[in-house]
This record gives C-alpha cells, structure tokens and sequence, in this order.
C-alpha cells in the first residue's frame, strides 16, 4: 500500500531553486531518501509533504487522501530539523511532551509516551535534565523522541545527523535505522551524504536542480545508474564499494 504519493509536485522560488514536476509512491514501512548536492530540491520537497511549503502545482496524499491544502498538524506526520529545533529553556521530558500537548493529549498519557519515547531513543531516565546540558547526539535523539511520541503515520527527516561527528553520525544513523524497523514506521530522510543513503535506505531519488535524475535500490542505482548525472555523482561510492 502506498504510504505517501506525489502526483507531479512542483515548487519553484522566485530567486531560483525548488523541484520541478516530482511523481513518486513510498510504500508503507518504506525507509525512502532524497539524495542530491545543496539546492537540487531535496528539502523543499520534504517541505512539501509536511506541509510547510505550498506546492505551485500537483497534489501530495497520504494512504489515498488528498492532504495537499491540510495544514502540517492535520497530516499525522512528525519532522526532525537538521537543528533539531528544541527549545533551550525547556527540559528534555518538555521538548519531548511539546507535540503531545499541542495536540491536548491527556497529561498521563502524555507522561507514559514521553517516557516510551525516551527509552526507545536510549535517553531513559533523563526527562528533568536540561537540553543545554546533552551532548549534540543526545540533542538529535531528544528531536527524535518529540517526532516519534506524537505516533506519526510518517517521520520526516531533513539531515538530522549532519551536525555530528563522523564516528557518532556512524553509529547514530544504526540506530536510527534500526529504530525505524521497530516502529514499522514510514521515513522520509534528507541527505547530501551518499554512503548514509545507501546504507539506511530501502530506495533512494537522486535529485539535481529540482529534477529527479533516478529513483531506486541503492543496488540499481549503483549498478544501472539511469543518466550521466548519476554514474558521475555515484562514482566514488561504486569505487569504494569495488562495484
């Protein structure tokens, strides 16, 4: 069953940027992911299908239904920035029960999912502790509890570990996928990072000025790349990879 379809999405700036016509059906369960250089379209597509950004044209729907015109708290999906957004002046357990009381969830049941949240995240245990004390890690994953206490139908994300350290960014992408595989939940990830793509995801839409180039396996598109654009974009990783 297709979780999210885009039906020739178009949304274009008028300083430049954007994407252009994007058709796409993720599946239910799918871990799918935007690949491309800075300013091919990769974010406001995700934009888009939260909701923040208005399309010029084409519609985006969610099991079947049309939520193109519903606004981002009517479309079950939860997003993780790429500063994480937390709120300084907030504990952890507040950041996390911020989405949860926006949406009037009763207080205890809020308090049960704040700590299911945290515990699937490996923060258990630190509900009163300040955000500004965690390290950078453990603020990416305080972002992530808030996405995923809210149950969403869809987690998006938008480059949620390019602010960490390669080893860590390593082993907390792991866990994120392993995460995702837990929760049975539809993901939408944002990236620049090529190996990160591959490795995490189910398939990939390489994107280049707003178009999408190929949309695939991370086993297609190393071993068929559809245009130039994505055999010269794919090279290093084919070489690494001894493909």
């Amino acid at each position: 069953m297709s979780s999210v379809r885009l039906d020739h999405v178009s949304k274009l700036y008028p300083e430049g940027g954007g994407v252009r016509d994007f058709s796409v059906e993720i599946a239910d369960g799918e871990f799918f992911a935007f690949l491309g250089q800075s300013g091919c379209g990769k974010t406001t597509t995700l934009r888009v299908i939260a909701g923040l950004e208005q399309p010029d044209s084409g519609r985006v729907y969610f099991d079947g239904r049309d939520v193109t015109d519903l606004p981002p708290e009517k479309r079950n999906a939860a997003m993780v920035f790429q500063n994480y957004a937390l709120f300084p002046h907030m504990s952890v357990g507040e950041n996390v029960a911020f989405g949860l009381k926006a949406r009037k969830t009763p207080r205890e049941e809020t308090q049960r999912r704040v700590v299911e949240a945290l515990e699937l995240v490996q923060l258990g245990g630190l509900e009163r502790r300040a955000v500004t004390e965690l390290s950078g890690g453990q603020q990416q994953r305080v972002a992530l509890a808030r996405a995923i206490a809210v149950q969403p139908k869809i987690l998006l994300l938008d480059e949620p570990l390019s602010n960490l350290d390669a080893e860590l960014r390593y082993s907390t992408r792991r866990q994120l996928a392993e995460l995702q595989q837990r929760l049975k939940i539809t993901a939408i990830y944002v990236t620049h990072d090529q190996e990160e793509a591959l490795e995490l995801a189910h398939r990939i839409a390489i994107m280049r000025e707003g178009v999408v180039e190929q949309i695939g396996t991370p086993d297609e598109v190393l071993d068929s790349p559809a245009t130039p654009f994505v055999e010269s974009f794919l090279s290093r990783q084919r070489r690494l990879l001894g493909r």
